[in-house]
């Protein structure tokens, strides 16, 4: 099962310094783990998780090798600092940044190409699982992908992430599930992930494992899900 932190905008590199220590120093058995940091921590968290199974992963990747592409960082780039993968198609991205379906398997496809690992978000709004478009949604984000041993696919409903809601254990089975019968590699759930709410989510028998945002902020809380993940 894997567990990936998502540090979103947070922890600059001291911060990350401080918690990839106390991270680097407890028993993590059974589970694999990614932090998330962004692009200006990871050098350090690198460093410092060096020489344990705990892998570091960037919150996005551009699908050029180099150019004018001002303010983006390219696969070969976070390859040379020692990363293990990266994040593409977050929500965020997608409303803020003018993400679409499109740059978001561009975006994987070339840093698959490139060796790393990729972890591919999909997920419905609230407006759409209302109308009942969650499966269409999710069948038009997961064409544009193709299966491949380092893709991951994280299902994130953009009605969870962030607003203290989360899917019932029962609409993240259903969601994994038909995922799953659509491109075959392992899906994550992610959507205010938390110690309290881990075990009924983790135990689900489509999911594979978590996309943790706020909880991961907090050592204690996201040991505490890795731990219920590798009890299962």
């Amino acid at each position: 099962m894997l567990i990936a932190g998502n540090w979103k905008m947070y922890k600059g590199p001291a911060e990350a310094a401080d918690f990839c220590l106390r991270l680097r120093d407890t028993e993590l058995e059974g589970v694999d783990v990614v932090v998330c940091p962004p692009f200006v921590s990871l050098a350090v968290a690198v460093q410092l998780l060096a020489g344990t199974e705990i892998a570091v992963a960037a919150q996005n990747v551009h699908w050029e090798v180099e150019g004018a592409y001002t303010g983006e960082v390219s696969a070969p780039m976070l390859r040379e600092l020692g990363v293990y993968g990266a994040i593409v198609g977050h929500s965020e991205r997608r409303q803020y940044f003018g993400e679409s379906d499109e740059t978001t398997a561009t975006r994987a496809r070339s840093a698959l190409a490139a060796g790393l690992c990729v972890i591919a978000r999909v997920g419905e709004t609230e407006e759409e699982r209302e109308r009942g478009e969650t499966e269409n949604v999710l069948r038009r984000q997961v064409a544009f992908l193709e299966a491949d041993d380092n893709l991951v696919v994280a299902y994130e409903p953009v009605w969870a992430i962030g607003t203290g809601k989360t899917a019932t254990p029962e609409i993240a089975q259903e969601a994994h599930g038909f995922l799953k019968s659509l491109l075959d590699v392992p899906i994550l759930y992610g959507g205010s992930v938390k110690p309290e709410n881990a075990a009924e989510l983790l135990s689900q028998p489509a999911v594979d494992g978590a996309l943790v945002g706020g909880a991961s902020l907090e050592l204690d809380s996201f040991v505490a899900i890795c731990r219920t993940a590798a009890s299962l």
